[in-house]
């Protein structure tokens, strides 16, 4: 049995304890393309079902699940997420259970040409009111996310030296670090809003009237709006994709930007000047991941259905194969002063806080 028909037989299992009608129906898995989900078509049903492989938040079973329909139901009032349509709990056939969401039907984003849709999606989420302090659990939302981000780089950093990096790379990151945590040491802060922080090119669907779709969304925090710009434009994100692949020119980076300031409209005067600040945090955040992800990645699967575990084991191998390369690349000194070379590039174009 390979790895994709036992992924439908799980499921097919599962949705039968459930009662559910799907269970009736034809099973369709998709190309392994990512590290924290399986994705099934429940074909005729306009259902997809999303099947963690994992907690990239690091949270058990059910609080995983709980934090992902959280994720669907509150992006959904911005018109550019599928609709969660239901879920299956933790089982033996399923561990961590899966999501239920409306399977979207296009083609992947296309560089440049898709920017303006990607920005127009991302300020989708960005203009919905931000929920009372006590409304906004389960998602992240720390007391300060600026510091809080620091400190989720520096939980990544630990695994810069057993990564083996070149002397200039490690240094370079370390430079961006000092500058962060300058910038963290302030008192001033941008808006605070709902946010993806997963918005990298490859999680968009065009549809057919030219709509982008984000269809990834278990990473949703409270957090600041230039972390998703970033996201969804840096060369680290352009180019994990195979689909997507694309170089932008700074050019096309402001293009972007733009885009996203008309979509946003009043917010984007205060998030202006932190476009650059959040870019390179958002570089830090990805390539310290990089850094864990090249450590981990061979360590055996935990065994457990509990909490974040990157083992190259719970993905096919050409997907695993794929990762490690746009890893060794984004690690590597060219890559590396080429992200920086932009940022100094940008400056004069985005200002400073």
């Amino acid at each position: 049995m390979s790895a994709t028909d036992d992924i439908a037989t799980r499921l097919r299992q599962a949705l039968l304890l459930e009662g559910h009608a799907g269970a009736q129906g034809v099973l369709a898995p998709l190309r392994d393309k990512g590290l924290a989900h399986d994705h099934v078509r429940l074909v005729g049903s306009g259902l997809l079902a999303r099947i963690p492989k994992q907690s990239q938040m690091d949270l058990g079973a059910a609080d995983n699940l709980a934090y992902q329909m959280t994720c669907f139901e509150r992006a959904a009032a911005g018109g550019h997420t599928p609709a969660l349509r239901g879920w299956l709990p933790p089982s033996q056939a399923l561990p961590r259970g899966a999501l239920l969401v409306d399977e979207i039907l296009g083609r992947p984003a296309s560089l440049p040409d898709d920017l303006d849709a990607i920005a127009e999606a991302l300020a989708s989420l960005h203009q919905l009111p931000l929920p009372e302090a006590a409304l906004r659990a389960p998602l992240r939302d720390d007391p300060d996310p600026l510091r809080a981000l620091v400190d989720e780089i520096a939980a990544q950093a630990r695994y810069l030296a057993p990564a083996g990096l070149a002397p200039r790379v490690a240094r370079a990151i370390d430079i961006e670090r000092q500058r962060l945590q300058s910038l963290a040491d302030r008192t001033d802060r941008p808006a605070r809003r709902l946010i993806a922080f997963d918005g990298h090119p490859g999680n968009f669907i065009v549809q057919a009237d030219g709509r982008a779709m984000l269809v990834d969304l278990e990473k949703c925090r409270y957090g600041y709006p230039g972390l998703d710009l970033a996201h969804a434009t840096l060369y680290t994100s352009t180019t994990w994709d195979l689909e997507t692949r694309a170089e932008l020119t700074p050019a096309q980076v402001m293009v972007f930007y733009a885009a996203w300031a008309r979509a946003a409209g009043a917010l984007a005067d205060e998030a202006q000047a932190w476009h650059l600040p959040l870019r390179r945090a958002m570089w830090l955040w990805s390539v310290t991941w990089c850094a864990k992800w090249r450590v981990t990645s061979g360590a055996p699967a935990r065994g457990t259905a509990h909490g974040e575990d990157w083992s190259g084991e719970h993905s096919e191998a050409a997907l695993v194969a794929h990762v490690r390369e746009r890893v060794d690349h984004y690690l590597s000194l060219a890559v590396v002063s080429r992200v920086r070379d932009e940022f100094a590039t940008l400056e004069p174009l985005m200002g400073k806080p």
